[in-house]
């Protein structure tokens, strides 16, 4: 396991860990770090740090770019920074390639629960007197790759159109150099 720890002005450090290649030659990244709190939209105007959803992202590509950790770090941080709440659907457009020579530049946050389940919380963890009620578990979200023009559908059309299109192609979200379907 080989770990890289980014902080960015304003927010906790953030933690991507790198694990593998497993036997298939996948490496495989994850965030420590954006489920310290809870993300809320911009629109709230009272921020609970306990209560409302919680993530970290999962990144799998065959062979491995660990220039991407810079790239995934970045995403991690949308919660804090640009208060955006990563959840299954959201696609996120980095407008720089995820890692040098690169033909992605945007992701879709995926759906959880395929390689890591929901990790629950308790009220202990928390300060004493928190209320079980409304912690919600650690949710682990796929990070899918995604091109420039993919991301434009997925933002037009919704992720579902960018997503049947790849099952119609046989996509390969885990190769680096893949490239896109639209």
């Amino acid at each position: 396991m080989v770990s890289a720890s980014v902080t960015f002005l304003g927010t906790e450090p953030l933690e991507v860990l790198r694990f593998g290649p497993d036997a298939e030659g996948v490496v495989r990244y994850a965030t420590v770090g954006v489920s310290r709190r809870a993300m809320h939209p911009p629109t709230v105007t009272l921020a609970d740090p306990v209560r409302g959803p919680r993530t970290e992202l999962l990144l799998s590509l065959r062979p491995g770019r660990d220039q991407a950790l810079r790239s995934l770090a970045v995403l991690a941080a949308t919660p804090d920074v640009e208060q955006v709440v990563l959840t299954a659907g959201v696609t996120l457009d980095l407008q720089t390639p995820l890692w040098p020579g690169a033909r992605v530049s945007a992701v879709l946050i995926g759906e959880p629960g395929g390689l890591i389940p929901d990790l629950p919380l308790t009220a202990d963890s928390f300060p004493p007197g928190t209320e079980p009620d409304g912690i919600q578990p650690v949710r682990f979200h796929p990070v899918l790759p995604m091109t420039a023009s993919e991301a434009a559908l997925s933002r037009a059309k919704g992720a579902g159109a960018v997503q049947q299109l790849w099952l119609d192609a046989g996509t390969d979200l885990r190769d680096p150099d893949r490239r896109g379907v639209v």
